[in-house]
């Protein structure tokens, strides 16, 4: 070799070695190990307000929820797990803990449980559930969040069901959930028609509310009212619906009404029946007024014995998108929202009949078509805090796409490599910094496999 090539060689040897590092230091870490359970993101806000811990349930393949005992914490840094809330000689039928998400200004968390009578022949339900707050700093110590009451007459403040997916507002002074109603269930059950319907509510911290003491009744810290109107069979071609779930805030303060108010809001989809009498679901968005407590005109905040529990007065329900007559009708996953809440994200497909994911506004309009991909974009949708991204996977993948209007090329990247087992449950730290998500590990013999958590720093390039 030459004195040139040598110098050549070693130039190139020199600048090769910075983004080597540079991709090694980018690489995803692991940061939770035991193959003996799962360690379940959930979809949820995961990570703590100051971005070091990230917060999981331990669930089941066989049992799902019910059979989770344990909500744990991980240190991203070190790996260090912590027990936040344990439950002893838990059985597959519950009570169970799950589906926790981090406040987004203090050191709380809130999550599934299941009713502690749970056995059995009368296990954890979608209607037999509620949500509970623990703090960091008291471990084991349960705060009822959601008050439920069962029996006749019922009280104002409480529901008589179930609370799923809690998920707390900006400002930490609400929580908004996917609720399932016990009356109804009883009802559906003695008749054969249909009343077991998905709903979705709010809880707000003003005030507690007490019930009568019972092993189906809770008395909780918070004030709750569901907010969005279900009803068993929405007439062909109207707005009404028959199921509503896939929620969440508009906005970490709300979204700006024309009149430059900021109003809190929960996006969602609602299933309507076209005029064919397909069941379809669009894009909705439900106005939250301040004062919760005062019923509106549907009827009685704590329901009757043949009805769910009736919005508040200010309430109001309505629909964004109108994909019904299109030719491939519906639209699918979480609706999210940007922080500032101007844009709400959902998943539905193109004139190619291809899952993308679609933008449109709180006040409406027509969708935005965000991705233009050549398959399927699989799901777990979520904002980057700018505001300016969205991230979700795609054949295996995280990508990461830039709203705007450059080429649809220039606007996306991958942000993690194809794999076997897919990425799942995406969530991002409050400084957009680093994202987390879960992918099932198999152990060296095969013998075991369960979901660990999984972290990635990220590095902007627009």
């Amino acid at each position: 070799m030459n004195n040139l090539s040598l110098s050549l060689y070693l130039l190139s040897l020199f600048m090769s070695t910075p983004a080597r590092q540079s991709e090694k230091e980018n690489d995803e870490k692991q940061i939770t190990h035991d193959l003996t359970y799962n360690h379940d993101l959930d979809n949820n806000d995961n990570f703590s307000p100051d971005g070091k811990w990230l917060v999981y349930d331990t669930r089941t393949d066989e049992g799902g929820i019910a059979a989770s005992p344990r909500i744990e914490m991980v240190n991203i840094e070190t790996g260090e797990i912590k027990t936040l809330f344990e439950i002893k000689n838990n059985e597959i039928w519950g009570p169970g803990a799950g589906a926790v998400s981090y406040g987004p200004n203090t050191n709380s968390v809130v999550f599934i449980h299941g009713l502690a009578n749970s056995t059995r022949e009368n296990p954890y339900q979608q209607w037999r559930r509620t949500g509970v707050i623990i703090e960091d700093s008291n471990p084991n110590v349960p705060i009822f969040m959601d008050s439920r009451d069962v029996i006749p007459p019922f009280t104002a403040g409480a529901l008589r069901g179930g609370t799923h997916r809690h998920e707390w507002s900006g400002d930490g002074n609400w929580i908004g959930f996917t609720y399932n109603d016990a009356i109804l269930k009883a009802l559906e059950d003695s008749t054969g028609t249909m009343r077991n319907l998905r709903s979705i509510g709010v809880s707000k911290k003003i005030q507690p509310v007490s019930v009568n003491k019972n092993p189906e009744n809770i008395s909780g810290e918070w004030f709750s009212a569901l907010v969005v109107r279900v009803v068993p069979q929405p007439k062909p071609g109207s707005d009404e619906i028959s199921h509503a779930a896939s929620d969440s805030w508009v906005g970490v303060n709300g979204y700006r009404r024309p009149d430059g108010k900021m109003q809190m809001a929960r996006a969602f989809l609602g299933t309507v029946t076209d005029k064919n009498g397909k069941s379809v679901h669009e894009v909705f968005i439900v106005d939250i007024p301040e004062d919760i407590t005062k019923p509106g005109d549907l009827g009685p905040l704590e329901g009757t014995d043949t009805d769910f529990p009736m919005p508040p007065k200010g309430t109001v329900q309505r629909r964004l998108t109108f994909t019904a007559n299109q030719k491939f009708p519906g639209c699918s996953e979480i609706v999210r929202s940007s922080a500032d809440g101007r844009l709400l994200a959902f998943i539905s497909k193109d004139e190619k009949g291809i899952e993308q994911v679609f933008l449109i506004s709180p006040a409406g309009g027509v969708p935005e078509q965000l991705t233009y991909h050549e398959s399927d974009v699989s799901g777990n949708l979520r904002w980057h805090p700018d505001g300016n991204h969205l991230s979700y996977t795609l054949n295996g993948s995280i990508i990461l796409c830039k709203i705007g209007k450059e080429t649809f090329g220039d606007r996306i990247e991958t942000l993690t490599k194809a794999t076997n087992h897919f990425p799942t449950n995406i969530v991002w730290s409050p400084d957009g910094k680093m994202f987390a998500f879960n992918r099932l590990v198999e152990s060296e013999n095969g013998k075991n496999a369960s979901l660990q958590i999984f972290i990635k720093e990220y590095l902007s390039k627009h």
